[in-house]
């Protein structure tokens, strides 16, 4: 794993096409905007584990 130390509107760049960047550091909370082309899933990763459960299930009742 890759950690990186970012303040206030810097940006981390991953590969060519996506963008990450500090919008707001608040106590303990960090928020991060993602630019990325619609082809390029974004999620939570609680979003992201509930997306891919369903899809299991839905997958075992074929």
């Amino acid at each position: 794993m890759l950690v990186l130390s970012r303040k206030k509107d810097e940006k981390i760049m991953i590969g060519e096409d996506v963008t990450l960047m500090v919008i707001e550091i608040r106590g303990d909370k960090v928020r991060l905007g993602i630019d990325a082309p619609k082809d390029v899933s974004v999620h939570r990763e609680e979003v992201f584990n509930a997306i891919r459960r369903e899809r299991d299930v839905a997958g075992a009742d074929v």
